[in-house]
């Protein structure tokens, strides 16, 4: 009997892990701490790619379901000065080059093409105790304990897994996103809905900005990038409306339509602080445990997180299938390919970070968009 594989954390890498193992009939669980499938939302839109992210689904048999629920037309992206000015403006050509889809919806996908007792919720990851023979023991917050020989953590930034590999943490990389979301936009906000446009917008100055995004539900979502230390956001109560004004004060004389990202929102600010491994995070060899996404290799947004996650889930359930007998040297080939894929991929994303944030923002971006090497002074 093929031996069954547990899975922490329910995220896309994790399911599409569960999903391709699903498929070659090797029995899997996955335990997830929220109450339920939706217990929270799920990010806003994603592009997968098609060497990573739509590789991952085709590897999962999920391409007809996921050509489905793409948000056609949002692919577009244009660049703004903090005036409201189009310095570059590039319309969704309608490939399948990268597409863009809710998050949440992908998600869906991928748990509807599993059974429905695969992903058990209410599991909050506690500790994980090495038992004999590469086995683990996982305690969880309701005192329910489960016994695995194969352990994947695919928990993210704040693995409890990564403990049994590695002694790394995270670090804070210096920059914070702030999510805001408008809805019924072309009926209530009108100006933001006309200076998004109908995909992505970027209007940024070195070190502060905004990324918004038309997604799929006439919603606007934004996130609001400023890079200060960590302590600049600590006395910010973000569920108070006057936190919004301390915010909106980083960017004093930026056009209002921009600003109204901030000062128009729906709901309240969501403070995401961004924090990262080291680029050649690795570890040495640990019978019956690996890592995948953010868990192994989370690192400054770049665009690729959770395409390189999904990769990575389905690159491993095909390496456990097709070594039933080898399960060791499975996990092995796995890790290999992972950690060189995860250290390249997290130098271009600080490179990426570098272009849209750094000192020559936003002409480095302008210049890549307009398909020039031309920098403004």
């Amino acid at each position: 009997m093929t031996t069954p594989v547990t899975v922490v954390g329910a995220g896309l890498g994790g399911l599409t892990l569960a999903r391709v193992l699903h498929r070659h009939g090797i029995p899997v669980t996955v335990y997830d701490a929220d109450a339920s499938a939706d217990a929270r939302t799920q990010g806003g839109q994603l592009d997968l790619h098609e060497h990573n992210g739509q590789l991952a689904l085709q590897m999962a048999g999920l391409t007809s379901k996921y050509r489905e629920i793409i948000h056609r037309g949002g692919g577009a992206q244009r660049v703004l000065d903090q005036h409201g000015t189009v310095l570059a403006d590039v319309p969704d050509d309608g490939s399948m080059t990268r597409p863009e889809a809710l998050r949440g919806d992908i998600r869906r996908i991928l748990l509807e093409s599993l059974p429905a007792d695969t992903v058990q919720w209410g599991k909050k990851l506690v500790s994980t105790t090495p038992l004999d023979k590469g086995r683990h023991e996982l305690t969880f917050a309701d005192r329910s304990t489960a016994t695995t020989d194969i352990l994947v953590g695919a928990e993210g930034t704040w693995s409890k897994v990564r403990a049994l590999l590695s002694d790394e943490k995270p670090t804070y990389a210096g920059m914070s996103y702030i999510d805001t979301y408008l809805h019924d936009v072309d009926e209530h906000h009108p100006a933001a809905a006309k200076a998004v446009g109908n995909g992505a917008m970027y209007a940024l100055i070195p070190g502060k900005g905004f990324l918004a995004h038309r997604e799929a539900g006439n919603t606007i979502h934004t996130y609001v990038i400023l890079n200060h230390p960590i302590e600049w956001f600590a006395d910010i109560d973000f569920i108070d409306p006057d936190a919004t004004k301390r915010i909106v004060a980083e960017f004093e004389g930026w056009a209002p339509e921009l600003t109204g990202l901030i000062t128009d929102a729906d709901a309240p600010p969501i403070l995401r602080r961004i924090y990262q491994l080291p680029d050649e995070h690795r570890w040495t060899r640990v019978p019956g445990v690996t890592l995948l996404g953010d868990a192994a290799h989370v690192t400054v947004p770049g665009g690729e997180g959770a395409n390189i996650a999904m990769l990575d889930g389905a690159e491993l359930g095909e390496a456990i299938a097709a070594n039933p007998g080898d399960i060791e040297g499975a996990i092995t080939a796995y890790e290999d390919v992972m950690f060189r894929r995860a250290h390249a991929e997290a130098v271009a994303a600080h490179e990426t970070i570098d272009l849209i944030f750094g000192d020559g923002a936003p002409h480095g971006l302008v210049s890549l968009f307009n398909g020039t090497d031309e920098q403004s002074d």
